[in-house]
């Protein structure tokens, strides 16, 4: 049985597929032509041109699900890197969807050297190459150049490299745009950009916790280009309250809804004439302290709340079926921020309340795992911790829950999961310390 979802899904994404089809010859070989696409100002305001229309960018970082993507409205994706870059390319296309290609640019932190001019040299004509193989393809947006490298950089001649990397851009590719993408902005971050990288055409930001002030500090600062949100999202792990023994609290995928339609409405939608879209994190799954932070949706597909949220700022319209929505969740009588300890030995209580707004009957699926030890910044690579199985005693179907401690002495942390048999969930943790 096909799903209200899935009904919604297939409509939509059948439209996409009628309006791509009159630029794709539909017998699955490459495409013809690049896209040209160029920043327009007018009285202060800029826009973002894509062969002669005007584009506002409803994007998400991410290379994969782009089906689902197009169907709920939105049109490009952000990449990080050229990995796989001709079939991500080629899948967008497909899709109706266009590419702000990244460019990965090295990182002091992971050991590389900008006084090593033969290093800056490679990196340079490795991008050189990459930028002639897909320039021409007609998905491309623009050209992103770098993330985040300058994140704990004490080479300012990183600055240098980025803006030598555009002029190559420029000289190879007049068709598309480039922009940097930093890690949030301060005066002396904007300071740099204005100095050493008059090249680049648009900035890019990934904001989290400060993205309602975002627009106020570019002003600020003195920042007159166009912009782009490259990263957004809820608060980060590094900005939100803590347990007293320093467990990040992370909210429920259904205040996570909220918060990105208010972000989106509020802050990024109301600052057109300067920004130029956004790319919401995560189309997809990553382990970032812990395996559902900053996912849209869960490792096994299921779509959450963020997903419900973006359909309606891209589209103005909800699904057909809505994700289930958490009210509340307890252990121990406690809210995830209210420090929950449990002896060693004695049986833990949690229950969480949820509801599902189209009816669907709702199943709960209990997780335990340790505490994450990671201290990986910037996004690195985490390893997931593993699920502690055997401890939960008895999961009722009222969404209570009845389990054992772990064996040893620690720190730890309880997953919920509820999924309404329609390809949406919720999901929602409290972190717990089992004392002796």
């Amino acid at each position: 049985m096909i799903s209200s979802r899935s009904t919604y899904t297939l409509l939509v994404f059948l439209s996409v597929i009628m309006i791509s089809g009159c630029k794709s010859s539909g017998n699955g070989s490459e495409p013809d032509g690049p896209s040209v696409v160029f920043v327009e100002e007018q009285d202060g305001a800029f826009q973002l041109i894509v062969n002669d229309e005007p584009f506002y960018i409803k994007g998400a970082g991410g290379r994969d699900r782009l089906d689902t993507l197009a169907a709920y409205g939105g049109n490009s994706i952000r990449t990080w890197g050229v990995d796989n870059a001709q079939s991500i390319l080629d899948d967008a296309y497909k899709n109706g969807i266009m590419v702000t290609m990244g460019l990965w640019v090295g990182h002091e932190r992971h050991g590389f050297d900008y006084d090593d001019d033969a290093a800056v040299q490679q990196q340079l004509e490795s991008f050189r190459e990459s930028v002639k193989q897909l320039k021409d393809h007609p998905a491309l947006l623009m050209w992103g150049v770098g993330n985040e490298m300058e994140l704990s950089a004490t080479n300012m001649k990183v600055w240098d490299a980025v803006n030598d990397i555009a002029e190559m851009i420029k000289e190879e590719d007049p068709n598309h745009p480039t922009l940097t993408v930093v890690a949030e902005i301060n005066e002396e971050k904007i300071n740099y950009l204005k100095e050493r990288v008059p090249a680049i055409d648009l900035l890019g930001v990934n904001s989290y916790g400060g993205l309602n002030s975002l627009p106020s500090r570019l002003e600020q600062y003195g920042w007159t280009k166009p912009y782009v949100v490259t990263e957004w999202g809820i608060n980060g792990h590094w900005e939100v309250g803590k347990t007293s023994w320093g467990a990040p609290i992370e909210p429920t995928s259904t205040r996570k809804g909220e918060i990105y339609q208010s972000r989106y409405e509020d802050v990024i939608e109301a600052q057109q004439d300067q920004c130029l879209g956004s790319y919401v994190f995560l189309w997809g799954q990553k382990q970032e302290r812990t395996s559902t932070w900053h996912g849209l949706f869960l490792d096994t597909g299921e779509e959450l709340a963020g997903v419900d949220a973006m359909t309606k700022v891209w589209s103005g319209e909800w699904p057909d079926n809505r994700v289930p929505a958490i009210t509340e969740f307890t252990a121990e009588d406690k809210l995830p921020g209210q420090n929950v300890q449990i002896q060693l030995g004695k049986v833990g209580l949690a229950k969480v309340t949820a509801i599902d707004p189209d009816g669907d009957p709702l199943t709960y699926e209990w997780v335990i795992t340790p505490e994450s030890t990671s201290d990986a910044q910037g996004g690195d690579a985490e390893t997931r911790p593993g699920e502690i199985e055997g401890l939960i005693i008895a999961a009722e179907s009222d969404g209570s829950v009845s389990f054992n401690t772990p064996e040893e002495a620690g720190e730890y942390r309880l997953f919920v999961y509820i999924f309404d048999g329609n390809f949406n969930a919720a999901t929602a943790n409290i972190p717990f310390r089992v004392y002796e």
